[in-house]
């Protein structure tokens, strides 16, 4: 039975990775997870100089999953080399950054100090507010999302993901826009704009009113959007949003992506990614799949 999935010339050893910001650089999920048996492991969002991020309350509890407002803290990209890589390259797994700015030149800092790093793979989230346009984020604009990768696939000399936004009116748009300027992988989706108000308190329950939403409710938003872009491009595809069991991670590869990454199911079951790998080989076994690459893009009317 073959589980292995290939990317922008990188072999993961199955389809299952973890998504950005549920799992920090795997060091606290050590203890749960064996690393070696996940496909990869994409890291916190990580930035040119520390963030220190959103004032609390930064999470809340809504139906189907949750709103955080974290907003990307991290400490920066030094820190990440200097601790997080090395901590991962002591496993058999695949190493993807996660990469955030308020600039182009803040993201070409990280990704050009990444260069000569032990890195598969670099996502770069586009959701980011862009300080320098007025705070619109790169990846709500087909043509700001298609300058930030041009001028990162120039710099960077590892595979480059683009992470794409769900809050958009078009996801192909985006998606055929980030291909032409020279994206080696797009990922998606990321969290949707959402709101929680206290009735009692009449309050935002989130000091930023605004937060990301996650979860099972996004779950159907993401294989739409996973679909509508996997028939818009020809590269690969990581799928995720709302994955909690093995049968939404083959509904997102059914729907076209290669790879899926799983989030907020991490913060219920810190074993959630190795539970649902179990799940998809018995899958195959069932349904007698030899190749899990069978699967991808295989969904009919």
């Amino acid at each position: 039975m073959n589980t292995k999935v290939t990317a922008a010339g990188v072999t993961f050893k199955n389809p299952i990775l973890t998504a950005s910001g549920t799992f920090g650089a795997g060091e606290e999920y050590s203890q749960f997870v064996d690393l070696n048996r996940l496909g990869g492991v994409i890291t916190k969002g990580v930035s040119n100089v520390p963030w220190e991020g959103n004032p609390t309350p930064r999470i809340a509890e809504v139906y189907g999953g949750m709103l955080n407002a974290i907003g990307l803290q991290n400490p920066g990209v030094d820190v990440l080399i200097k601790r997080d890589l090395p901590f991962l390259k002591k496993y058999d797994t695949k190493v993807i950054v996660n990469v955030c700015g308020k600039s182009v030149y803040d993201y070409l800092e990280v990704v050009e100090k990444l260069n000569d790093q032990p890195v598969d793979l670099l996502e770069i989230n586009i959701s980011c507010p862009n300080v320098k346009q007025g705070g619109i984020a790169f990846g709500q604009a087909p043509n700001m999302a298609a300058h930030i990768t041009q001028e990162i696939r120039k710099k960077s000399n590892k595979p480059v993901i683009i992470k794409l936004s769900p809050n958009v009116t078009n996801i192909a748009e985006m998606a055929k826009a980030v291909e032409a300027a020279g994206a080696d992988v797009i990922s998606l989706i990321n969290t949707l704009t959402g709101m929680k108000i206290d009735v009692k308190k009449r309050r935002f329950v989130l000091a930023n009113k605004t937060g990301g939403l996650s979860g099972p409710a996004v779950h159907p938003i993401a294989v739409r959007m996973v679909y509508e872009a996997a028939q818009a491009v020809k590269i690969p595809i990581i799928g995720m949003g709302g994955v909690m069991s093995a049968e939404d991670a083959l509904e997102l590869m059914l729907a076209g992506a290669s790879v899926v990454a799983v989030g907020t199911a991490n913060f219920t079951n810190p074993t959630a990614t190795i539970d649902i790998m179990n799940d998809i080989r018995q899958f195959m076994l069932t349904e007698g799949i030899q190749d899990i690459n069978e699967l991808i893009g295989a969904v009919h009317q």
